[in-house]
């Protein structure tokens, strides 16, 4: 009795201690105050707000700053992230620095005075830049040797200079002489040197082109050369390529830099490139904006997540565009909604400081080039806030854009890039928005671990569904793995992109152990879902698994339904927000649904539905599957869970014919 009582009392222990965290993570939630539903009548959020955000992040980071010598070095995030020895803290805190002054920078423009946890931040930074070029300092950052090549300090020097050119009243003038010459000299032994064939080249370019414009001399013929180089990075539609992969890279790297460039150098110096610049960002409104869910939320996609509203960081400069094309209340609508989306999140900030992942702390998506610091880089959405109050983006009505104007209810919309084969679908039933983008990138030569995991190989990525790692046993979300020659499961990503036709979304793909293991890929989006009809090209028998996306555990129990219409066994899992069902249409052996924990960004238990194959001989197959989605308390209707009346295998071709008389024809021959 008494063993019974002292584990009572423990887990009356447990659960309060774990109810005060819960209530202490509540109550550290940014808050919107007195919102302005007239201006912005779906987020309440104006300028004032965006600054509320900021300081709200801002006094995070500095609550571990007592005096102007205390380096900005958060607590480090269990796993792969950096620094794992000494030798890489004085570039942690260098990253602390240059990122936070992301959101600084905005602020000090406004109120050099402004005051946090009793320190002058204008002060605090210009110190700590002293410090990078003081040797007996812990922080001081070593010049780069001659045939030094590309670091980490590369990039935050880049980033610091952003921050100069945007706001050089307060943060560089003020600075004596010596220190200016010191700190030229550090910047530019990067700066002036080698760098990295992707979005990296900016980062030379800001520190060339800053120090020039403080009458330094400076190599401008690297300085043309790599603005060149990048201006032959662009693949049109406003997309860059950041070699090799299309991400959101393209967006907070190659258009906010280049417009930013521009802005506030290139148009005086360098006309010509600042020109084409701007003429590739204007190209992005008719697509990124598409890639938001209807509630103003991104998709979780690509490497470095954890920077999650750096995203929108491009949006706010459309403003200073003066086309009446540009719907500015919409780029509000979707920049506050993700800003919400994240700070509004219970697990988004852990010890002040957000979190390495999506929404709390996700192993799986973080990188090791990062450390707790690096999730600062989306201070970049900040930068917006340098637009002064009257600029249309500011200004503007709050509005849904094309989720309003053109969208309809029971329809599905596409958008395609042709020079990037990226492919954005918008599904007005639930509001989400989807892509699908480049992936071929092997394990083997993939030396950091990220473009060949699923960061990037997924099917889709979808803003409803954020991805899910794959599993030691198998468990997979949005993607085929397959059981290789060492017994492993293995998820394909090896594409080919072939075209986008008649609806139809065409990749090849390979795996990577065997390159006799080949699919060709077919995907059809729906209003509620995806119909996936992939042909087996392999010259063996294999075992696989298609997972669609994976639901969270949240405030209830995961509930499985099975139904059979029409002759086909149809699974759907339900989590009380959002349910998916699974339809084997044809070549599948079975359907089933797969628990698992610590692979999910949101929860640590999940669920998904998948479907599996042994096939027994050597001859190739098709596979055809539905994918399909609804809110939670949505009917299913019988012509929605089964919409396809009749499919027919004539050698590479399938015809499909639809329910509502609609006929689609897939040519795997065809280029």
């Amino acid at each position: 009795m008494n063993k019974l009582k002292t584990m009572s009392f423990l887990a009356i222990i447990f659960s309060v201690s774990l109810f005060s965290q819960q209530k202490e993570n509540v109550a550290n939630v940014f808050q919107i105050k007195d919102p302005n539903y007239k201006i912005s009548p779906y987020t309440g959020m104006t300028k004032q707000h965006w600054k509320d955000a900021a300081l709200y992040l801002l006094e995070g980071a500095f609550s571990y700053i007592h005096t102007l010598d205390d380096p900005m070095k958060f607590p480090k995030q269990e796993g792969k992230s950096y620094p794992q020895d000494e030798s890489r803290v004085p570039t942690e805190k260098l990253e602390g620095l240059s990122r936070t002054l992301f959101i600084a920078s905005p602020l000090l423009k406004e109120n050099p005075n402004l005051v946090i946890n009793n320190i002058k931040v204008a002060d605090y930074y210009r110190h700590q830049f002293s410090k990078l070029i003081d040797p007996s300092s812990p922080s001081y950052i070593v010049p780069r040797a001659k045939n030094g090549g590309p670091s980490q300090n590369l990039v935050e020097y880049g980033a610091i200079t952003i921050s100069l050119m945007t706001n050089p009243e307060v943060l560089w003038k003020p600075l004596p002489q010596d220190q200016k010459d010191a700190l030229a000299k550090s910047m530019l032994s990067y700066g002036d040197g080698p760098t990295v064939p992707s979005n990296w080249k900016f980062f030379n370019i800001f520190v060339l082109s800053f120090f020039k414009d403080q009458g330094y001399p400076v190599n401008e013929k690297l300085l043309e050369e790599y603005l060149q180089k990048s201006l032959n990075d662009y693949r049109g539609e406003g997309w860059y390529n950041d070699n090799p992969a299309y991400d959101y890279y393209s967006m907070w790297g190659y258009q906010l830099y280049g417009v930013l460039w521009s802005e506030y150098f290139g148009n005086k110096y360098y006309p010509e490139y600042a020109a084409k610049f701007r003429s590739n960002f204007k190209d992005m409104n008719s697509n990124y904006p598409l890639m938001f869910s209807r509630n103003g939320e991104m998709i979780m996609f690509g490497r470095s997540i954890s920077y999650r509203i750096a995203t929108i960081a491009a949006l706010p400069f459309m403003g200073l565009e003066n086309d009446a094309a540009i719907n500015n209340g919409w780029l509000r609508r979707i920049s506050s909604g993700v800003l919400k989306q994240f700070l509004e999140h219970p697990q988004f900030m852990k010890d002040n400081v957000p979190t390495l992942g999506f929404y709390g702390a996700f192993e799986p998506a973080v990188q090791v080039y990062s450390c707790r610091g690096s999730v600062y880089w989306m201070g970049k959405a900040f930068l917006g806030l340098l637009l002064p109050d009257d600029n249309p983006f500011w200004t503007a009505k709050e509005n849904e854009g094309n989720w309003e104007t053109e969208f309809k209810k029971d329809q599905v919309y596409n958008k395609f890039q042709k020079g990037s084969g990226i492919l954005i679908t918008d599904y007005p039933n639930i509001g989400a928005s989807e892509v699908r983008a480049w992936c071929h990138e092997k394990v083997s030569s993939d030396w950091q671990k990220f473009r060949s995991t699923e960061n990037y190989n997924r099917l889709s990525y979808n803003s409803a569904f954020p991805w899910q790692a794959d599993g030691q046993n198998g468990e997979v979300a949005m993607n085929y793995v397959v059981k290789n020659k060492n017994d492993q499961w293995e998820a394909f990503r090896l594409y080919t992109f072939k075209k986008f036709e008649n609806g139809i979304y065409y990749r090849d793909v390979v795996l990577e152990t065997d390159e006799n293991i080949k699919f060709n890929l077919a995907d059809i989006p729906l209003t509620n879902g995806i119909l996936r009809v992939d042909k087996n090209n392999s010259d063996k028998p294999i075992s696989l698994r298609l997972g669609h996306y994976a639901l969270p555990k949240l405030d209830k129990e995961i509930v499985t339904t099975k139904k059979n219409v029409e002759g086909h066994e149809i699974t759907i899992i339900d989590n009380g927000k959002y349910q998916v069902a699974m339809v084997s249409v044809l070549g599948w052996d079975k359907t089933e649904t797969v628990s698992a924990k610590g692979l999910h960004p949101e929860s640590n238990e999940s669920t998904v539905i998948d479907v599996m194959s042994d096939s027994k001989t050597n001859k190739s197959g098709i596979y055809a599957t539905l994918m399909l989605w609804k809110k939670t308390g949505e009917k299913w209707k019988k012509n929605e869970l089964v919409p396809v009346k009749k499919l027919e295998q004539k050698e590479n071709t399938v015809v499909i014919e639809f329910n509502d008389g609609t006929k689609k024809l897939i040519d795997f021959d065809k280029q």
